[in-house]
């Protein structure tokens, strides 16, 4: 746009001249187009976003193909459809003679490989969905279904824990599908942590007996008869009933005042539902796969929380409000993505113990002579670094046409410092042993020294310990990068209003590793601080203090609140499907004993209530936790006779509570 600008000179005349003046938008664009780095693409998209094209509103395509329907459904309103109800469409198609003539052989084809992806668990996706947006999960088993529609014979498949973000409902079909598979000729290797599937299997070969260096032995190799034998093997103990992660014998109390109450809730496949996750305690989030346990807690709970408290630019999932957001004071989402993206990146940077290392070298006598700062010791910055490969340890090697190659750099041999660096020693070891130093090593090495002891031992403590201080972020593993992560958060004082939230922190983590993990989040919890995981294990699911189970089905079929209480509650319940497979792990007893639950929120109910009246479903949803409450902490403590009194008065005025609280 050409502006024209006026201005008056130092003798008093008067100038005009006409000049270019690029607005706010096309600034951002401008920009946006520009970006070299994704931090400042990410930076600019914060003021965008995107909505469906407003000529082809979003299918893509011209409406001349649009106008070509069968059974009045255009191509893309049956592609919008999910895997599951586009089965049931085509099945109830009405064909004339000369149309099914024509149609035979394609519907057949169709039919085939949507019954394939129903096998693998993937019914509740649309036909439309973005390949970018699939999990790992969803689009290994998108892939299997590809090759079972093949019909191949005599090939070897190789699968990475396949049955990953998949509920425990559907992870009997996934193995239905890898022995029909198998039964046509196939061999099948498949790396599982899965009890099921390693049930199912035909061979075991059991890595370990420890991780790390105490790891990369073959424990057995055999039948899973021999396996359960098996005393050295830590899988066949945890599948033999030898070892087992312990239900509580005590859920914690909960304090009705206290709880985060997301108001309705409505996107994807979300149908304007209230749900509340009490503060102080250990929240399992459950329900089949595309049930909207994601959409619930990572793109509205946490986006809200992170926008309100961490001033992200973020815009949460639809919603009408969240309440209790004033009874936290900050927000953690741990997940399982690297610490870092490059080799310089590794435990000891990350958690922050390296500055307390190079501050500890700094002060040796040898260093101070040659005078020494800390900075001499990091191989980021130049002055103690090695200059040949500026730090990294190895020299990259470009190859044509392949992935780059790394090695070993000819001058410092790996040690990423330079000779006049290595030369100063504390207790007989250079900067180089130390970062080579596996971690339950070094906390014997720095128990003296307190600010250091204290970062190495919560790594320890989550089950780190083979793990080296100077290990590349690059070569961890998800687990053990979100672990990394948790130990860095265990560092920190906590204030106990802290809310962290993890989705599927138990994916690619053995039995024993799953214990480890469950007691890191417990002492969270322990210290005053709210838990709340999307979890599909159930030896998650049985620990925790209160579940909030969605579904019944996935996609369109989901999105309601099934059941929510104790796990003892929510098993009782007849419509979860989560509650069918915890009631064969709780047993019977602890079943029977708990308060019995109000029946769930019927879909078709749901649909036929207007959307205007959300303080009457949180009145009923908070009727029904007071209940439970009350008849579960009936002989209790003085206190938990307190907080049941309080439950009560909860389900007598909630409506008003719920207008109290909107008034602040």
């Amino acid at each position: 746009t050409q502006i024209e600008v006026r201005y008056r000179n130092r003798y008093g005349r008067e100038r005009v001249y006409t000049t270019p003046f690029e607005g706010a938008v096309p600034f951002v664009k401008r920009r946006h187009s520009e970006a070299e780095s994704d931090s400042s693409r990410e930076r600019f998209e914060g003021y965008m976003r995107e909505v469906p094209c407003p000529t082809c509103e979003g299918t893509r395509l011209k409406p001349i193909v649009l106008a070509v329907t069968i059974m009045d459904k255009s191509i893309a309103e049956v592609s919008a459809m999910s895997i599951s109800d586009c089965a049931d469409f085509l099945g109830k198609l009405k064909l004339t003679a000369r149309d099914k003539k024509i149609a035979e052989r394609v519907l057949k084809e169709v039919n085939e490989r949507l019954k394939f992806l129903v096998d693998v668990g993937l019914d509740y996706l649309s036909l439309n969905r973005a390949a970018g947006t699939l999990s790992g999960g969803e689009a290994q088993r998108i892939r299997l279904a590809t090759q079972i529609g093949s019909g191949l014979v005599g090939v070897l498949y190789v699968l990475d824990e396949p049955s990953i973000g998949l509920h425990q409902r559907d992870n009997h079909r996934l193995i239905e599908t890898l022995v029909r598979l198998r039964d046509m000729g196939n061999t099948l290797i498949v790396v599982e942590h899965d009890e099921d599937t390693i049930k199912v299997a035909d061979w075991v070969v059991d890595i370990g007996p420890g991780a790390g260096e105490h790891g990369g032995k073959v424990v057995h190799s055999g039948s899973l008869k021999e396996l359960l034998a098996n005393t050295e093997s830590q899988t066949g103990q945890y599948l033999s009933g030898k070892k087992a992660i312990p239900v509580p014998d005590i859920r914690r109390p909960l304090d009705p005042s206290r709880r985060l109450t997301v108001h309705g809730a409505r996107e994807n496949n979300l149908q304007d539902i209230d749900v509340s996750f009490p503060l102080g305690v250990f929240t399992a989030v459950t329900g089949v796969s595309g049930s909207g346990k994601s959409t619930l807690v990572n793109d509205i709970l946490y986006t809200h929380l992170a926008r309100e408290l961490n001033g992200a630019r973020s815009v949460p999932g639809r919603h009408t409000r969240v309440d209790g957001d004033d009874l936290v004071d900050k927000v953690v989402h741990v997940d399982q993505s690297p610490i870092g993206r490059t080799p310089r990146s590794n435990p000891a940077t990350y958690t922050g113990v390296f500055d307390h290392v190079r501050k500890l070298f700094a002060e040796t006598t040898e260093a101070k002579v040659r005078g020494y700062l800390p900075g001499r010791f990091s191989f980021n910055v130049k002055g103690g670094r090695c200059e040949n490969c500026a730090g990294d340890g190895t020299i990259k090697i470009e190859m044509n046409f392949l992935p780059d190659v790394y090695v070993p750099c000819e001058v410092c041999h790996g040690a990423r410092y330079n000779r006049e660096t290595l030369e100063v020693h504390y207790k007989g070891k250079s900067i180089a042993d130390v970062l080579n130093m596996p971690i339950e090593e070094a906390v014997d090495f720095f128990e003296a020294v307190p600010a250091i002891a204290r970062h190495l031992n919560t790594l320890k403590d989550v089950g780190l310990g083979y793990v080296r201080l100077g290990q590349s972020a690059t070569t961890l593993s998800g687990g053990e990068a979100q672990r990394v992560k948790l130990a860095s958060e265990l560092q920190r004082r906590s204030t106990g209003r802290t809310v962290y939230v993890l989705d599927e922190p138990t994916t690619g983590l053995h039995f024993e590793d799953i214990s480890k993990l469950l007691k890191v989040l417990s002492g969270l919890v322990d210290k005053g601080n709210t838990v709340i995981v999307i979890e599909h294990n159930l030896d998650v699911i049985k620990t925790a203090d209160w579940i909030v189970d969605m579904g019944p089905e996935g996609g369109a079929g989901g999105g309601l609140v099934v059941a929510e209480g104790t796990p003892e509650e929510v098993a009782a319940v007849p419509a979860s499907h989560t509650g069918k497979f915890l009631r064969e792990v709780l047993g019977a007893d602890r079943i029977s004993d708990a308060a019995p639950v109000k029946a769930p929120r019927k879909t078709a109910a749901k649909k036929t209530v207007a959307a205007r009246t959300p303080a009457k479903k949180t009145a009923t949803a908070r009727t029904t936790a007071a209940k439970a409450t009350t008849a579960a902490k009936a002989t209790s403590t003085a206190k938990a006779t307190s907080t049941a009194k309080a439950a009560k008065t909860a389900k007598a005025t909630p409506a008003k509570k719920t207008a109290r609280s909107r008034k602040a």
